[in-house]
């Protein structure tokens, strides 16, 4: 189990604890995150789980594949260096206390 926290653009944030191999927008989803909306159900087809992920955490995640990629450049919020979709990340204990930024918008 892991511990990822989501910090609204407001700063309030929901600690998650996540089942190892449950990606972080299926674990905001089911926890009621706002801003995570997963419309895909998490075949990074809509961009609608994006996340700001914290730099100390990056060496951690996954690289992105070329459909993320693709995807990346039709969210709603901003892409920056930090984007990634929570649908592509998996919880995995090297990312225990990860805490990742909900964009302001997402659709």
């Amino acid at each position: 189990m892991s511990t990822i926290i989501f910090t609204q653009p407001s700063g309030t944030t929901d600690a998650i604890t996540v089942e190892e191999g449950t990606s972080l927008m299926r674990a905001a989803v089911t926890n009621g995150v706002e801003g995570i909306v997963g419309e895909c159900g998490g075949q990074a087809m809509c961009a609608t789980c994006h996340v700001y992920v914290r730099p100390e955490f990056a060496a951690a995640l996954p690289e992105i594949a070329d459909d993320e990629e693709e995807m990346l450049e039709c969210t709603t919020a901003e892409r920056t260096e930090r984007s990634r979709l929570g649908c592509q990340i998996p919880a995995t204990p090297e990312l225990d206390g990860m805490v990742v930024d909900v964009p302001s918008d997402q659709v």
